[in-house]
């Protein structure tokens, strides 16, 4: 009866021992599969926010790239709006000579030479300005001067407006006859007027109330040119 009942209760006992290391391994199981879930959840979480933060700092600094580009744009404009006063050419400017309003005595005869800026935007004269003479009938050598020693210090000269320079010279012949006396080796209908790094413009000599059939009549082998001013 002994020997029958022994079995029995090692066939219980180790039904028993059995069930609990089974429960013991589902609750160990289940713990195991919320804790991997929720580490997932939290680092998807973490993830999430340093991926906005990333994003957010991404466009702040985008917003700040663009206000500097634009600062930049709008200073190399500024720059680049002060722009340079164009030179005083034939092309842009206009010539008058007139011959000296009365002859030379004890002081030289002054002849006036007048640029007037045809252009619509200001023009400057920078170096010296020439004038030279032929003798129409080709029976004396061409006479020249310019303003070098004088003046010729940049002069801007605005839209429409003129700038003014004396031509001193010499109209008596005193070594002729009293016929003779005003009639010079150069007898010039007209001038070649040369403003500085320009090639010249050829003009008529006008009378000194701006008539035309002036004549530059030059006793002498050069004659002075003065500096420029707005008259």
């Amino acid at each position: 009866m002994c020997a029958t009942i022994r079995p029995a209760l090692l066939a219980l006992g180790a039904v028993a021992a059995l069930a609990l290391s089974l429960t013991a391994c589902d609750d160990g199981s289940g713990t195991q599969n919320s804790g991997a879930a929720d580490t997932s959840t939290s680092s998807a979480a973490a993830s999430g926010s340093a991926s906005a933060s990333a994003a957010g700092s991404s466009s702040a600094s985008s917003a700040g790239g663009g206000t500097s580009t634009s600062g930049g744009g709008g200073s190399s404009s500024a720059t680049g709006g002060g722009g340079v006063t164009a030179a005083c050419t034939a092309k842009n400017t206009s010539v008058t000579f007139l011959q000296s309003s009365g002859h030379a005595s004890d002081a030289q005869a002054a002849a006036t030479l007048k640029i007037t800026n045809s252009s619509g935007a200001p023009c400057t004269i920078v170096g010296p300005t020439t004038v030279a003479a032929d003798d129409d009938q080709g029976k004396a050598s061409p006479v020249s001067g310019d303003n070098s020693e004088a003046g010729s210090d940049a002069v801007d000269v605005p839209a429409g407006a003129t700038v003014v320079a004396d031509v001193l010279y010499n109209d008596v012949n005193n070594e002729g006859t009293e016929s003779a006396r005003y009639t010079c080796p150069v007898q010039a209908s007209r001038v070649k007027v040369g403003l500085p790094k320009d090639a010249g413009t050829t003009v008529n000599v006008m009378k000194a109330d701006g008539s035309p059939g002036g004549v530059f009549s030059v006793c002498g082998t050069d004659f002075k040119v003065g500096a420029f001013a707005a008259r």
